[in-house]
């Protein structure tokens, strides 16, 4: 998409070895006790600097690079450089790129959001909303991490209905500063008033906040289980046998589409997507060979699908499989 365009996108090129990203930004207060970017997807190969500092590289194409920006950061104007690799030889092997029979060419480029993470510490860095259906809770498991020594911390732990605003559930979840390392995780259960089940019929949706003294992080879940019998074979959501009617989307495929355009990272046109399949009564959709931007998982969530990853190893396996 870029103006004037490049030649020999896609593929092993004698024209470059790589593809730069420059963008600024301000922060207009002190930089505070954390403070991270946060590169979401990106192929293939991330090397980030700031101010001119180099932050660090992340080889894999389907993860996301957490950089420190501390050392560099600054308050006022703040200028960015993310590089990332060229073309598959970029990475080394064994790291996961995307290889595919059908495919032809392979673009590079950030292609998931970047991010800016500012917090005071404790900051949460992540949870894990863990449903249990029959009784009707869910267990919030929450990692904090300090920036200086470790203390214990206290996480207010609110469950509201996504759509109403609702509060279904809340409780306190105490982190002790036991063990090594800077970052500590706890665990805390919360029943669920008038708990609602998540189906592709009814996608009800759950937000969870974990608020610290100086951070806060939020996030959806379903209330819902899911697993496959083993006896039957049949897939059983909720406690009961669910048929599963979808098909595959291969994005990076569509990645070389000469009308593809920014489709990919407009809201509108993924939710737009989903409803059509949901019009062609599918109930679940296989993201393969690898994973699409983390938009595209809520957008499921809200608009009812059960959600198939492959990863993009599958040759790997069939070779081992053969040897």
């Amino acid at each position: 998409m870029a103006q004037p365009a490049f030649e020999e996108v896609g593929v092993k090129s004698t024209k470059r070895e790589a593809f730069w990203y420059r963008r600024t930004f301000r922060i207009e207060e002190a930089v505070p006790p954390v403070a991270q970017i946060k590169v979401h997807k990106a192929m293939f190969g991330t090397r980030v600097i700031l101010n001119g500092v180099p932050l660090g590289e992340h080889i894999p194409c389907f993860t996301p690079g957490y950089f420190d920006a501390k050392p560099a950061l600054k308050a006022g104007t703040n200028e960015l450089l993310i590089r990332v690799g060229a073309f598959r030889e970029s990475v080394p092997k064994p790291a996961p790129d995307g290889w595919d029979y059908e495919k032809k060419k392979y673009t590079p480029g950030i292609y998931d959001s970047v991010e800016v993470i500012l917090s005071g510490s404790p900051h949460v860095t992540r949870v894990q909303a863990v449903p249990d259906i029959e009784k009707k809770t869910v267990t919030v498991h929450a990692w904090v991490r300090h920036a200086g020594t470790p203390t214990a911390t206290k996480l207010r732990l609110v469950v509201r209905e996504a759509v109403s605003g609702r509060v279904a559930g809340e409780k306190e979840c105490e982190i002790s500063a036991d063990g090594e390392g800077a970052e500590k995780t706890g665990q805390a259960t919360i029943a669920l008033r008038d708990c609602r089940l998540w189906s592709p019929e009814d996608p009800f949706l759950y937000e969870l906040e974990a608020q610290s003294e100086a951070d806060v992080l939020m996030t959806r879940f379903g209330m819902r289980s899911f697993r496959l019998d083993r006896v039957t074979g049949r897939a059983i959501l909720n406690g009961k046998p669910y048929f599963l009617r979808g098909s595959n989307v291969t994005l990076y495929r569509f990645f070389e589409d000469a009308e593809r355009g920014d489709k990919p990272w407009r809201e509108e046109w993924v939710r737009r997507l989903h409803r059509k399949f949901r019009e062609m009564h599918w109930n679940s959709l296989r993201y393969c060979i690898g994973f699409p931007p983390e938009s595209w998982y809520r957008i499921a969530d809200e608009e009812g699908f059960l959600i198939q990853d492959e990863f993009s190893i599958w040759n790997m396996e069939q070779k081992a499989r053969r040897l």
